[in-house]
């Protein structure tokens, strides 16, 4: 409730560039951030601010279904810390961000459109959209590909590649399809129940 006012309604302009950091500053106890879980470097622990990639995680799901271009963006890759069984935001779109050394940033490179950011929330969820002032040519859609799990020295690890395609509207038509992320995660749940591969 304290990130959501200060990013939300923000308008980006041709050439302007959405910081997360610059826009929330620094999370600390006395501004009345709380204690959350928080992935620092190759450590899980808590910390006063953690949980705020879940914030980053949906604005970074509405950016990929738009031409705005990403500059700056850093991957939970490294780990998986939840199953998928009542998963909300999908693996794939987790971000990482660390005040003063992570940042989500994104830059208009639309000649003439401009974008604005809505976030809000209810007693269960956060919620978002991305508004543009036009209509755009393209559609975007993202998919995963080649998911498996595999066992390596002990480590059960998930792979996936994610690619977004850009669909010209009108037509139908794939024009582009590119690569956002492999993905090569240690798991940090109980992998019984997993196909794995060895």
């Amino acid at each position: 409730t304290f990130v959501t006012p200060k990013i939300s309604n923000i308008i980006i302009k041709h050439g302007e560039i959405f910081s997360f950091w610059k826009l929330v500053g620094n999370p600390t106890e006395k501004k009345g951030y709380k204690e959350g879980l928080t992935l620092y470097f190759d450590e899980i622990r808590s910390g006063i601010g953690g949980g705020m990639c879940q914030m980053t995680n949906l604005l970074h799901r509405l950016v990929l279904h738009s031409d705005l271009k990403i500059i700056e963006y850093h991957h939970h890759n490294r780990f998986d810390l939840f199953p998928d069984f009542k998963r909300v935001i999908p693996f794939w779109t987790g971000t990482a961000i660390m005040y003063n050394y992570f940042d989500y940033r994104v830059q208009n490179i639309s000649k003439d459109n401009i974008y604005q950011i809505i976030l809000y929330t209810t007693d269960k969820y956060l919620c978002g959209e991305l508004r543009c002032q036009k209509n755009i040519q393209y559609s975007y859609h993202i998919r995963g590909e080649n998911e498996y799990f595999s066992r390596e020295d002990g480590v059960v690890y998930r792979n996936w590649e994610v690619y977004k395609e850009t669909i010209d509207k009108k037509t139908g038509n794939l024009l582009k399809k590119e690569s956002i992320v492999v993905n090569h995660a240690k798991e940090c749940y109980s992998t019984e129940n997993l196909n794995i591969r060895e």
